[in-house]
């Protein structure tokens, strides 16, 4: 397996009026190409910080990031806005979807500023859509779906342009348990199609999809724990 993320020694400081809040305090970690892994820890232990920086929407203070071989630690905002393009799906807790455009249109946005043309993105959009089981409701618009529906377009709009990784925050926080596990199932079946799969979540039970847990604690990374899983 090749790593699809190295990341050694990172700090994140944020400086609060005259005080420097030191978030991130050294964090070493590799993930393989293909694995399935959660953060997890408590307000303020660091995650979400982390998640920003993998997802390259944030730099470190210190320390280096290696993404597909590219130490993006140094990008300047540009090569990062193509980075996150190209590399990297996010799903939010929010779903974070365009309120007056069609769940098609939402799915093909990242193509767009790929520069795919549109029969490209009609295209791919449709088979992603109809892959995370929406293929008959491409024309509603968000207020025509369920909290469910909406996050399995925000699913689709992630994987559209087969990034390297899917980061994934909170992808279940504002959907009921029922739903949650439908949407953990989909994920399951996104990271058995050969993804890279990372979830931040407070939650155990969503947690435990994952094959890989790393608990962070005041910005350290207090225990990292894979799971025996059959080699596929």
């Amino acid at each position: 397996m090749s790593k699809v993320i190295e990341i050694s020694k990172i700090t994140r400081d944020f400086p609060l009026g005259q005080e420097v809040v030191k978030v991130l305090k050294g964090i070493d970690l590799e993930i393989e190409r293909g694995e399935y892994v959660a953060f997890m820890g408590p307000s303020g232990s660091g995650k979400s910080t982390l998640m920003n920086l993998l997802g390259c929407l944030d730099t470190p203070t210190s320390g280096s990031y290696i993404l597909n071989g590219k130490d993006v630690s140094q990008m300047t905002d540009d090569e990062l806005a193509e980075i996150r393009n190209k590399e990297i799906g996010f799903v939010f807790q929010t779903f974070n979807l365009l309120p007056r455009t069609t769940a098609l249109d939402n799915v093909a946005l990242p193509m767009v500023y790929a520069g795919a043309s549109k029969s490209e993105r009609v295209e791919r959009a449709k088979e992603v859509l109809t892959s995370v089981g929406l293929g008959d409701r491409m024309d509603h618009k968000p207020n025509q779906l369920s909290g469910g529906q909406r996050q399995r377009v925000a699913v689709g709009r992630a994987l559209v342009n087969k990034p390297s990784i899917i980061l994934a925050d909170e992808p279940t926080g504002n959907l009921d348990s029922k739903t949650s596990v439908e949407i953990m199932n989909l994920f399951d079946e996104i990271h058995a199609n050969g993804n890279t799969v990372i979830l931040v979540t407070h939650e155990e039970d969503i947690a435990m999809h994952a094959h890989r847990v790393i608990r962070l604690k005041d910005g350290r990374v207090e225990s990292d724990e894979r799971k025996a899983v059959s080699s596929v």
